[in-house]
């Protein structure tokens, strides 16, 4: 299955935010979410892809897969 046909059950737009604001935004929603969940995050900032990796070691959630379209990165994480 391709990043781009996973499912999910929310999504965030972070686009223009620069850190750590996507990844608060994240956590945010996450927490708002039900274990095994999934979260579709959209974002430009370019660290995001480091920090989205550290992020999903960091609290045990899964980073399912992330994708780059036209500038624009697109993350699936899964609440643990």
């Amino acid at each position: 299955m391709s990043v781009a046909a996973l499912p999910f059950d929310n999504e965030i737009d972070a686009c223009g935010l620069k850190c750590p604001l996507p990844i608060l935004r994240t956590k945010k929603a996450l927490a708002a979410m039900e274990s095994g969940q999934v979260l579709k995050v959209l974002a430009t900032d370019t660290s995001a892809v480091n920090d989205f990796s550290a992020f999903a070691r960091q609290t045990g959630n899964a980073l399912l897969g992330s994708a780059e379209k036209d500038g624009v990165l697109v993350f699936y994480l899964r609440r643990r």
